[in-house]
């Protein structure tokens, strides 16, 4: 089958590969959609990073590169397992499995041992933790990949595999609100500044507007990324052109805002969002930082901050997104794609794309089946 892998910076290929026989415990999944995460485009600059190399194999999976990329991806049930102990195959939230059933993939590994995995239910810091697409056992930029049964999502026919992989990113987003302290009814009465109005930025957007949010600020310095978000938000700033927290504090009541959600991970974007923040609130922290994470301390420890970060989301997170994007709530999310392109052409048409026109893009989707194109 043909899968786009990475072989090193720069470096993605359009490979042929053996087709992936699931094992007892998965099924086959044949890939309609995967996007590019901001991950994948840095592993593409500046990798291997996540990507285990041959000197130090992925502890769960053995593997190094090449690896089949991405792990935002969506399909359908195309094979199960020979057998299995009740003659069923059951998938997440103990859904039957079929054949020609829409899935939408969680592509965490973990160990399922762990005190992570078992006691403190946060599979997603599994000291072992890992990604379809990113530490091998396949990926979403491919034909087919072989899946953990009890990762795959069931969805309804109604729902279009054309968007069902923004339910990734959109999980991703919604962790930054269930790590942040604040109940789910109270995000009504708060004041929150999102810095970065890229792909997981928007998605943070999109959740707090599902739990019920009404006063949300954004900063972004990009003209489309601006576009794309000035009717989500109630303001959008330009952080080259206006004071960000100065402009909060106005918009507050003179107070700062209550919550900042970090998407953008540079030193520029946290002063201005620590500044914004009124006293002992919380800064919450998505973004994969490049340089050193260094806390201004006239603002952290003069206010008595709240810092908090978040990696992925653990099962509650992505059952509970998966469950809202079924119901509608995330309506008008798939604006946040910029282009669709086949798998061929994934290195120039994605990734070269996003390294030389990234402000013209959030999201990047591609597909195998260039069909879907037409």
């Amino acid at each position: 089958m043909r899968a786009a892998r990475y072989h090193g910076p720069s470096d993605i290929r359009l490979d042929t590969i053996p087709e992936p026989t699931p094992t007892a415990t998965q099924v086959l999944v044949a890939i309609e959609w995967g996007g590019i995460c901001g991950s994948d485009l840095h592993e593409y600059i500046q990798g291997p990073v996540v990507i285990p190399t041959a000197s130090h194999p992925h502890a769960l999976t053995g593997e190094s590169l090449p690896v089949v990329l991405c792990h935002e991806f969506c399909g359908r049930v195309a094979a199960l397992p020979e057998s299995s102990s009740d003659g069923e195959v059951k998938g997440a939230g103990g859904v039957v499995l079929r054949v020609g059933m829409k899935v939408m993939v969680d592509p965490r590994q973990n160990c399922q041992a762990c005190t992570s995995c078992c006691e403190m239910k946060s599979s997603n810091i599994c000291p072992k933790w890992g990604f379809l697409g990113l530490t091998g056992g396949g990926g979403g930029f491919a034909e087919r990949c072989a899946v953990r049964a009890d990762m795959c999502y069931p969805l309804p026919e109604s729902v279009d595999l054309a968007d069902a992989a923004l339910i990734e990113p959109l999980a991703v987003g919604r962790r930054a609100l269930t790590q942040s302290g604040v109940l789910g009814g109270e995000w009504r009465e708060k004041a929150v500044l999102v810095l970065g109005g890229g792909p997981i930025g928007v998605a943070v957007v999109w959740n707090l507007k599902a739990f019920g949010a009404e006063r949300v600020f954004l900063s972004e310095p990009t003209a489309l990324r601006q576009r794309q978000c000035r009717g989500l938000v109630e303001r959008v700033f330009d952080p080259r052109t206006e004071r960000v927290a100065e402009e909060c504090r106005e918009l507050t009541g003179g107070e700062g805002v209550d919550v900042v959600i970090d998407c953008a991970g540079v030193g520029p974007a946290m002063r201005d969002g620590m500044d914004a923040l009124r006293r002992k609130g919380t800064y919450v922290n998505v973004a994969g930082w490049e340089t050193p994470f260094q806390l201004p301390m006239q603002y952290f420890m003069m206010k008595e901050l709240v810092v908090r970060c978040t990696l992925a989301y653990d099962d509650a997170d992505f059952t509970d997104t998966v469950a809202d994007f079924i119901a509608g709530k995330y309506k008008g999310a798939e604006k946040m794609v910029t282009s669709r392109i086949a798998i061929e052409d994934i290195k120039e048409k994605g990734f070269e794309q996003l390294v030389k026109n990234k402000d013209a893009h959030i999201k990047i989707l591609a597909t195998p089946k260039r069909e879907l194109l037409e």
